[in-house]
């Protein structure tokens, strides 16, 4: 097997697993990403930095005076730190807002 053929492969496992995450219960960790059955945190970086989240797509739109405003899978949400919002199906609160980051805790509603 090639180092190419290996690599999508190892790629495509990986995709898989992380798929598998909610859904198994068990707890995944990774650069500003971490889950834990159907509770994930995650950190966004710069305005359109996105992630799949429990089979959502999250969006950082910006931040601006201490706020985030994100889109969850399609609906717009506004939140500062320390504030709890539901948007779609998943239950966000912004455990921080600094500069142009946003970290999110998000469980299903």
């Amino acid at each position: 097997m090639s180092t190419t053929s290996r690599t999508r492969l190892s790629a495509g496992l990986l995709a898989g697993a992380i798929a598998l995450v909610p859904l198994a219960g068990c707890s995944f960790t990774s650069n500003g990403f971490s889950c834990s059955g159907t509770s994930c945190t995650v950190t966004l970086n710069g305005e359109g930095s996105e992630v799949d989240v429990l089979g959502t797509t999250v969006t950082l739109g910006g931040v601006q005076d201490g706020r985030a405003s994100i889109t969850v899978g399609g609906a717009s949400v506004s939140c500062g730190a320390g504030e709890s919002v539901a948007a779609g199906p998943l239950q966000l609160e912004c455990t921080s807002v600094t500069g142009d980051a946003v970290e999110l805790r998000a469980s299903l509603n």
